[in-house]
């Protein structure tokens, strides 16, 4: 398969050639092609032309005082979509990361997606941190410490893990597992993270925060009555971008909001199509440096912002 592959995708040469400098049947050398794809020895990747797109990244620049916005296509389904927006944040950081990099890391499907669209990388003595601890009822493939790991698989780097769960009954427990020794020189190591990638949630009923038990759907619903509208490693804001005063934010063990801020470089993350009002507050925090989404979230973004200004 790796002979075959390489003398088609590298020497170009067509699949008649190969079969007769092999004695191979055409449709045999056909065959072993196929098969070398599904078997991850030939990764395919379609770039996105830099000028797709270009006059919506750089409305959302200037508009937000970005640093960056990756704008992905549209796509109807949401796991192709997903996928799109996943590809950029890995071509971002296939050329940006550094060695002696440290990079905090968040939770979420979009975040998780990352690691498996980066190709053939250069090896980064990178660290990944856990940026929030670990949450047991959403499987390991959301997780923070899934996702370093398998970032540091991809870069050739290392991972740090947060070992304590996200969310805890209140702010006692909460204080008692910072001031654990561990936990503390993990979370001091994600503070001086150079970047930070995190995704955006939402405030409904059917989100990931409440379908796997984190949060009740009681509160979520006494979350909007207080006028939040999505949340970004457990901080949430209101259409402004402010803060929402509620007890939940005391119960995070991980990076706080101020922690963000002070983080030179932090890429938040939305695929999904419903989450324009989430990521318009996300963007008005001023936490957002890299904004990574799809075409259409960031048109209706930019009709919100101009919609809502009054809200201001």
């Amino acid at each position: 398969m790796t002979r075959v592959a390489s003398l088609y995708y590298i020497d170009e040469l067509t699949q008649e050639k190969i079969a007769r400098s092999l004695s191979l049947s055409r449709a045999k050398v056909g065959r072993l092609l196929k098969k070398a794809r599904e078997e991850g020895i030939v990764e395919i990747n379609v770039s996105q032309h830099p000028n797709l797109n270009i006059q919506l990244e750089n409305a959302l620049v200037e508009r937000f005082g970005l640093q960056r916005a990756l704008i992905a296509i549209d796509h109807q389904d949401p796991d192709a979509q997903r996928v799109a927006v996943a590809r950029l944040v890995a071509g971002y950081l296939s050329h940006n990361l550094r060695d002696h990099m440290v990079v905090a890391v968040g939770m979420g499907r979009n975040t998780a997606a990352i690691s498996d669209y980066v190709f053939n990388p250069l090896p980064h003595t990178c660290i990944f941190v856990s940026a929030i601890g670990g949450l047991s009822g959403a499987g390991e493939l959301i997780n923070p410490d899934h996702i370093c790991r398998r970032l540091a698989e991809r870069f050739g780097g290392q991972n740090e893990i947060l070992y304590v769960p996200a969310y805890v009954k209140d702010s006692l427990t909460r204080d008692s597992f910072l001031n654990h020794e561990t936990i503390r020189q993990t979370l001091d190591r994600a503070r001086r993270a150079e970047l930070a990638i995190v995704g955006i949630g939402d405030i409904n009923d059917n989100s990931n925060a409440v379908r796997m038990g984190w949060l009740s759907a009681q509160e979520m619903t006494q979350l909007r009555d207080l006028g939040a509208i999505g949340d970004i490693l457990g901080y949430f804001f209101d259409i402004n971008g402010e803060p929402t005063k509620n007890d939940i934010q005391g119960r995070v063990v991980g990076l706080s909001e101020e922690n963000l801020r002070q983080t030179p470089t932090v890429i938040a993350i939305a695929s999904e199509i419903n989450k324009s009002l989430s990521i318009l507050g996300a963007l008005r925090t001023g936490i957002i440096n890299i904004l990574a989404t799809s075409a259409n979230n960031a048109h209706a973004v930019l009709t919100l912002d101009s919609e809502t200004q009054n809200v201001l």
